[in-house]
């Protein structure tokens, strides 16, 4: 028997170095573990009727197998870490990702060295938050169950 209440599920992917947050150079990642992250972003999505499936890997070539296998997935938030610069697999199969994705960054990579300005994978992102900490993991999800709710006509599909 299906949950009438189900909407699907929604995939929190992290990048290198993330399953280190809240030990990791505190003083730029602040000191919220990823699993405390998982948890909130878990909330937010099931407050709104769907489920979390959260993956973290080191290795690019996992991160990319995760993307496809969540392909089913309604919908993503992808911290990519590092690979924003040079992840040019996980941007192919993130570009093939049939449903709306935002790129999550804890700092604002801006703010830092200039090799951090450019993401290879921003401009295939629905969104991007960056700057806003752990806090940003929510403001991601809650934008992505936003954009889910409303009617292909109100602009669900990615409008470049």
């Amino acid at each position: 028997m299906t949950d009438p209440h189900d909407r699907g599920e929604l995939l929190l992917l992290n990048g290198p170095n993330l399953a280190q947050l809240g030990t990791r150079k505190p003083d730029v990642y602040g000191t919220t573990t990823l699993a405390e992250i998982e948890s909130a972003v878990a909330q937010v999505a099931a407050a709104a009727g769907f489920r979390l499936r959260c993956v973290q890997d080191e290795c690019e070539g996992a991160l990319v197998r995760a993307v496809h296998a969540a392909a089913d997935c309604r919908g993503a938030i992808v911290n990519p870490g590092a690979l924003m610069m040079a992840g040019w697999s996980l941007r192919d199969a993130l570009e093939s990702f049939p449903g709306p994705w935002t790129e999550v960054h804890i700092s604002n990579v801006f703010a830092r060295e200039t090799f951090r300005h450019h993401s290879v994978l921003s401009s295939i992102a629905d969104g991007v938050v960056c700057g806003l900490g752990a806090d940003g993991y929510q403001l991601a999800a809650q934008a992505l169950v936003l954009r889910l709710s409303r009617t292909p006509s109100e602009g669900t599909e990615r409008d470049g």
